[in-house]
C-alpha cells in the first residue's frame, strides 16, 4: 500500500520529519510493525539489529614483559532496547560499517590493558578468564554506543621467535609424548599379544582339526578293514560253528558208545561177578556154620572124654610117684601138700583145655581140633612119658620132679 512501511525482522525502522520519538529523541523507532508514512513529509531508515562479527589482532606486554599476538573475535549487536537502538542510531546510521571497527578498537584498548596484568601461563591456561575481564570491563562502553556484546573468543595467543609458550608446555608435551609413547608400547604389546593368541588360536584349532581328520581316517580304515574281513570272518565263523557241530555229534556218538559199551560188557560183567560174590559168601557162610556145628560137636565129645579120663589121669599121675624116691620133710604136712599138688595139677590140665576149647569160638576149627590133639597128649603120651621117667611125678612139669625131703 503507497506510504505504509514495514520493518524487517532484524531491523528498526526510524521516521524522522514529524514528531520527536520518546524520551526527546529526533526519530520515532518502529520494530515488529509496519506504519504509514507520509511521502515528502516523513524520511524513513532502516537500522540492522543482526548479529555483527569483529576480529582484532593485537599484540600486547604481559606483566612479565613478554610481546604477545592475541587473536579475539566478537560477536555484538545493537540492543534490543529503545535506548539502544536511538544511541547506535545517532552514531551509525549512516556509516553502519563503523559498528564493527569501533567495536575492535574498543576491545583492542582494553584486551591490552587487562594482558598487562597477567602472565603468560594465566593468558594460556585461564583464556575463559581473560575473555571475562575483557567483557566487563567494555560493557559499560559498548552500551554507550548502543551495542551489546554476545561473546568473545580468544583465537590465539603467540610469543613470536621468543619460544616462552614452547618452553612452558615443554615438560607437557615430553609427559604427553611419554604417555604417548607408553600407551603405543602397551598397544603394540597388546597387538603382539593378540597376534600370539590368534596364532596359538589357530595352532590348537588346526591341532584339533587334524586330530578329528585322523580320527576320521582311522574310523574310515577301520570300517574298510572290518568291510574287508567280514567275508572271511563271516567263513571262519560258519566253519566254526560246522567243526563245534560234528566235535558235539562226535562227543555225543563217543557217550552212546560209551552206554552201549557199559550196557553190554560192564554191566553184565559186574551183574556176574555180583551173582559169583554172592554165591561165594553163601558157601562161606554155609562152610563157617558147618565148621561152627562140627566144633561144637567136638567140643562137647572132648568135654564128656576127659570128665571120663580126669579120674585116670589123676591116676596115673599118682602112679608116677610109686616108683620115685619121695622124702617127706614134715610129715603129714609134706603128704597133705603132695596130695594138695596132684589134685590142683589135675584141676589145671583142665583149666587149660577148657580155655583152649573157649579160644575154639574165635580161631576156628583149626584151634579146636589143636586143643583136641593136645589133650589126647595129654592123657596118652604124657602118661606113657610118666611110666618111662623113672623119675617120678606126674609128667613134664609135675610137682614132684626130683627127690623131696620130708622132715
Amino acid at each position: 500500500m503507497f506510504g505504509y512501511r514495514v520493518p524487517a525482522p532484524d531491523e528498526a525502522m526510524l521516521i524522522s520529519g514529524g514528531r520527536r520519538g520518546l524520551g526527546g529523541a529526533p526519530f520515532r523507532v518502529v520494530t515488529g510493525h509496519g506504519k504509514f508514512v507520509l511521502p515528502v513529509f516523513r524520511k524513513t531508515r532502516f537500522l540492522t539489529l543482526a548479529m555483527c562479527e569483529a576480529e582484532v589482532s593485537e599484540k600486547c606486554v604481559t606483566r612479565q614483559g613478554i610481546a604477545l599476538t592475541v587473536k579475539a573475535v566478537i560477536a555484538f549487536k545493537v540492543g534490543n532496547d529503545h535506548e539502544s537502538i536511538v544511541n547506535a542510531g545517532q552514531r551509525f546510521l549512516s556509516d553502519q560499517d563503523q559498528m564493527a571497527i569501533l567495536t575492535g578498537r574498543i576491545f583492542a584498548g582494553h584486551l591490552r590493558s587487562i594482558i598487562g596484568s597477567m602472565t603468560v601461563e594465566e593468558i594460556v591456561t585461564e583464556r575463559q578468564k581473560l575473555a571475562t575481564e575483557v567483557l566487563e570491563t567494555s560493557k559499560s562502553e559498548m552500551a554507550k554506543i548502543g551495542l551489546t556484546v554476545d561473546s568473545l573468543q580468544i583465537q590465539s595467543i603467540d610469543d613470536g621467535d621468543t619460544g616462552y609458550i614452547d618452553a612452558m608446555s615443554a615438560p607437557h608435551k615430553a609427559a604427553i609424548q611419554r604417555q604417548a609413547q607408553i600407551a603405543q608400547a602397551q598397544a603394540t604389546q597388546a597387538s603382539v599379544e593378540a597376534q600370539q593368541a590368534a596364532a596359538r588360536n589357530q595352532a590348537e584349532y588346526a591341532r584339533q582339526t587334524a586330530i578329528v581328520q585322523a580320527e576320521y581316517n582311522a574310523e574310515v580304515d577301520r570300517a574298510q578293514a572290518q568291510a574287508a574281513q567280514a567275508g572271511p570272518l563271516a567263513q571262519a565263523n560258519a566253519q566254526r560253528e560246522v567243526l563245534a557241530a560234528q566235535t558235539e555229534l562226535a562227543l555225543r556218538a563217543a557217550e552212546l558208545r560209551q552206554q552201549q559199551l557199559v550196557a553190554e560188557i560192564v554191566k553184565p560183567a559186574e551183574a556176574e561177578a555180583e551173582r559169583i560174590r554172592v554165591l561165594a559168601v553163601a558157601e562161606a557162610e554155609r562152610m563157617r556154620i558147618q565148621a561152627a556145628a562140627a566144633a561144637s560137636h567136638d567140643r562137647v565129645a572132648l568135654e564128656r572124654m576127659l570128665i571120663d579120663q580126669l579120674p585116670q589121669i589123676v591116676k596115673e599121675a599118682s602112679a608116677g610117684l610109686a616108683g620115685a624116691n619121695v622124702n617127706v620133710l614134715n610129715g603129714a604136712d609134706g603128704l597133705s601138700e603132695i596130695a594138695a599138688g596132684l589134685v590142683s595139677q589135675g584141676l589145671t590140665i583142665l583149666d587149660s583145655v577148657r580155655k583152649n576149647l573157649n579160644g575154639e569160638d574165635g580161631r576156628g576149627d583149626a584151634t579146636g581140633s589143636s586143643a583136641a590133639v593136645a589133650l589126647r597128649g595129654i592123657v596118652t603120651g604124657e602118661r606113657r612119658g610118666g611110666a618111662r621117667n623113672g623119675e617120678g611125678g606126674a609128667g613134664k612139669g609135675g610137682p614132684a620132679d626130683g627127690p623131696v625131703d620130708i622132715d
